[in-house]
């Protein structure tokens, strides 16, 4: 069984091969992604790391976790499922101004 672990506090420098050659420490690790904006391509601080078993993944969090890493306390935890998120853009169509608003009206000075 594997177990897919949650590692945060990252240094903004650290790259998937940094994350990996740490937790090999606590033993096999079938993946280490280290989670990055997808407009910047800067990291985001965190990432996950995948153990190919419980008893790997648990060792792991006892090695690693609070420990400093680059300057920086990490937090390693197990990793929560990804929770589904709705369809779409994060933004609501429409926009600009309401019908019947101040904006819509002229104004009007007395003179």
């Amino acid at each position: 069984m594997e177990a897919k672990l949650y590692v945060g506090n990252l240094p903004y420098t650290t790259v998937d091969a940094d994350l990996e050659n740490l937790f090999a420490q606590a033993g096999t690790v079938k993946s280490a992604q280290v989670i990055r904006d997808r407009a910047s391509g800067r990291s985001k601080g965190f990432g996950f790391v995948e153990m190919s078993s419980a008893e790997e993944a648990q060792s792991a969090i006892t090695m690693f976790h609070g420990k400093d890493f680059s300057g920086r306390p990490l937090t390693v935890n197990l990793a929560r499922p990804r929770e589904e998120r709705p369809a779409g853009g994060g933004f609501r169509s429409g926009g600009g101004r309401k019908p019947g608003g101040n904006g819509d009206r002229e104004r009007r000075r007395d003179y």
